[in-house]
């Protein structure tokens, strides 16, 4: 079991969506720089003070490289330190040979464990190890003194560690949400499609028996049975490109659409009031983007009901235009506690993105939370779907 836990961390790759440099890196090497010009000129203690400077100012700089090269930065100031440590035990200067502002190492030793592979994390463990050791063997501290430092320099690392692990337990959360979702998309597509090839079965059936007696009302059956394969065809190419299992637990009943809200609102556990609007062409949708817009409406009321505080009302605004269909929910509560998305909304971004559509959420203007949906009449033909805004 050790052993496969070893292995596991050895093998452990990146995580996904390294930043590359970003202004904050910037800020924090100007204000490092900063602190080595101002030890520089005011402190009156500092021994060897060139290499002192050189030495924080090489740390400073290889933080810029923290993220995308961890291991490496780790090395090059862990082993400049080391390097350090010999000379100084070969000229004696006396005293600890250093700045305050070299403490931006504790940086690299941060971002080690939050951005390295595991085998770079294991590799620079030992790096920083190292210099701690011959740190110790050379300043030859208290033993509760060596202890302490010991934790104040891990401590970082446990830090990167821990909002690494807290990232990627958050990031898996969010792919169930969104594979949820596109089964639930996939199940609902499936219905529909069922229902337009029995429909066809039926028609080509009873052509089947009147062909002989009645060859018009065989051609008229095969009109039907052309006119529901082209809205098949229409419905199949709304399907997403995901497995559905069909567990035991799977929904039998059909998915709700635009003619369900208003039975949906006035359900006994809506304790707000709500205010409908229904504009424009709401019919002929594809039922993909009926069923999205339900769930939309169905989610936001919801979230309001359970999240707004003081909230007395929602408003909800489904317009058809000729070729999108605008979905605005909205409430007047206070939006204390909702400042980020639930695994909901999370799951409505992905079924707007997967119709080809987005959706937004957020503090409305004046008061209270909005959403806001756009979706697509129709599937977009190319396939390609932009991503929901985060």
């Amino acid at each position: 079991m050790l052993r496969d836990d070893v292995r596991a961390l050895w093998t452990e790759p990146r995580p996904p969506g390294v930043p590359g440099r970003v202004w904050r890196d910037w800020a924090l090497l100007g204000a490092i720089l900063s602190g080595v010009a101002l030890e520089a000129v005011l402190r009156d203690d500092v021994v060897w003070r060139p290499v002192a400077v050189v030495l924080s100012v090489w740390l400073a700089v290889l933080s810029l490289w923290r993220r995308t090269r961890p291991l490496l930065t780790v090395a090059l100031a862990f082993g400049a330190t080391i390097l350090l440590q010999v000379v100084t035990v070969v000229a004696d200067p006396g005293e600890p040979v250093g700045l305050y502002a070299g403490l931006v190492v504790l940086v690299l030793v941060y971002a080690l464990p939050r951005w390295g592979s595991g085998r770079e994390v294991v590799l620079g463990g030992v790096v920083v190890l190292a210099g701690f050791a011959v740190s110790v063997a050379t300043d030859d501290p208290p033993a509760g003194e060596a202890v302490g430092g010991l934790v104040f320099l891990l401590m970082p690392a446990v830090i990167g560690a821990s909002v690494r692990l807290w990232v990627t337990t958050r990031e898996r959360q969010w792919e169930r949400v969104r594979s949820r979702e596109r089964e639930r998309l996939a199940r609902e597509l499936h219905d529909t499609v069922a229902h337009h090839v029995s429909a066809m079965v039926i028609r080509a059936q009873a052509g089947r028996v009147v062909a002989g007696a009645d060859p018009a009302a065989a051609v008229e059956a095969l009109e039907g049975v052309e006119e529901e394969g082209a809205r098949t065809l229409e419905e199949m190419r709304a399907m997403v490109a995901t497995l559905r299992d069909s567990g035991a637990g799977a929904e039998l009943a059909p998915p709700g659409g635009i003619a369900d809200l208003a039975r949906l609102l006035r359900a006994p556990g809506v304790r707000l009031r709500v205010d409908l609007g229904l504009d424009g062409d709401l019919e002929a949708l594809s039922p993909a983007v009926d069923a999205a817009v339900y769930r939309i409406v169905q989610e936001s009321v919801t979230n309001a009901m359970r999240h707004a505080a003081d909230a007395t009302e929602v408003v909800v605004r489904i317009t058809g235009e000729p070729r999108r269909v605008r979905v605005t929910v909205r409430d007047d509560g206070a939006g204390a506690g909702r400042g980020r998305d639930g695994y909901g909304l999370a799951g409505l971004r992905e079924r707007a993105a997967l119709l080809g559509g987005e959706l937004s959420a957020g503090p409305d203007a004046d008061r209270g939370w909005r959403v806001e949906a756009e979706l697509p009449r129709g599937r977009a033909n190319n396939g390609v779907h932009p991503r929901a805004r985060r």
